[in-house]
């Protein structure tokens, strides 16, 4: 059973947040592997370490910074954590999670993920951006789900439905300013891993079976609470490596090409944010 934080400790989180900040943001980005840089684009921004805030989780994954970066884009008011926590770090997932709940306690209504995925769809290219559809969460589909444990009904309800876990509204926009800037944007289904090993060539096989389109080691257990505590979600995969699926291959899964294909993917990510925000009244 997962250790509770109280809801003191939610609160505690979201005040000192909002004592460190002028802004009062509705839109909080999670940046994942390589995608750290995406926070340079935000202006008049105010910078709070995690260890700022109580009982937020600290990241020890290079790429992964620690703080939370909150100010304007596009004229709209959002959040940016520069990194998160995994669950190979040790982390329980109630931790990992944490800061989702203290970003709704704080007033946040959309959750926009990120991370760096390894593709599993023989169509997707390292530097593409891959639209997330739906999940299959595995590490929940095994016994470890961050809903486990006692259920707070102020949070949702204790059986929630995740039919439409990736918000309808949000996916149709980002696709339409995809088109409209001739942007390669994939749709498709991640699939959470635990890590921090990547596959085996018969495990990238065996996720192709399942309907996998990428995975990678994070967002499944974020999107599942945000939607939980009633948040609209939104998620991209960058296509950092194709998955390796043939024994004997001369191909080697680095973290460094994770990182690498970051540069790639952030101008990317950046402007079809850019356009998502500038369109945001168009959201149904």
């Amino acid at each position: 059973m997962n250790q509770q934080f109280s809801r003191q400790d939610y609160n505690d989180s979201a005040a000192a947040i909002g004592q460190q900040t002028r802004h009062l943001p509705k839109v909080a980005l999670v940046l994942g592997s390589g995608f750290s840089d995406l926070a340079d684009a935000i202006e008049d921004a105010d910078i709070l370490p995690y260890e700022t805030i109580p009982n937020f989780p600290h990241s020890s994954v290079e790429g992964h910074q620690g703080r939370l970066v909150v100010g304007s884009l596009e004229g709209q008011s959002v959040l940016a954590m520069q990194g998160r926590v995994h669950f190979y770090e040790g982390s329980r997932l109630e931790q990992i999670t944490f800061p989702i709940r203290a970003m709704r306690v704080l007033g946040i209504e959309t959750l926009i993920l990120s991370n760096a995925a390894g593709g599993l769809n023989p169509a997707f290219q390292p530097g593409e951006l891959m639209l997330i559809e739906d999940q299959i969460n595995l590490l929940g589909m095994v016994g470890n789900n961050p809903l486990i444990g006692p259920n707070d009904p102020d949070w949702g309800p204790r059986f929630p439905d995740m039919s439409a876990l990736y918000d309808r509204g949000l996916r149709k926009l980002a696709l339409s300013v995809a088109t409209e800037m001739d942007m390669v944007l994939h749709r498709g289904v991640y699939v959470g891993l635990s890590g921090p090993a990547f596959e085996t060539p018969a495990e990238v096989r065996f996720l192709r079976l399942l309907g996998g389109d990428a995975t990678g080691m994070s967002t499944t257990n974020e999107a599942l609470v945000a939607r939980h505590c009633g948040m609209r979600v939104l998620g991209f995969s960058g296509i950092s490596n194709s998955a390796i699926d043939t024994v004997d291959s001369d191909r080697e899964t680095t973290y460094e090409e994770v990182l690498e294909a970051g540069k790639l993917l952030v101008p990317r990510l950046t402007a079809l944010l850019r356009g998502i925000l500038v369109r945001w009244d168009d959201v149904t």
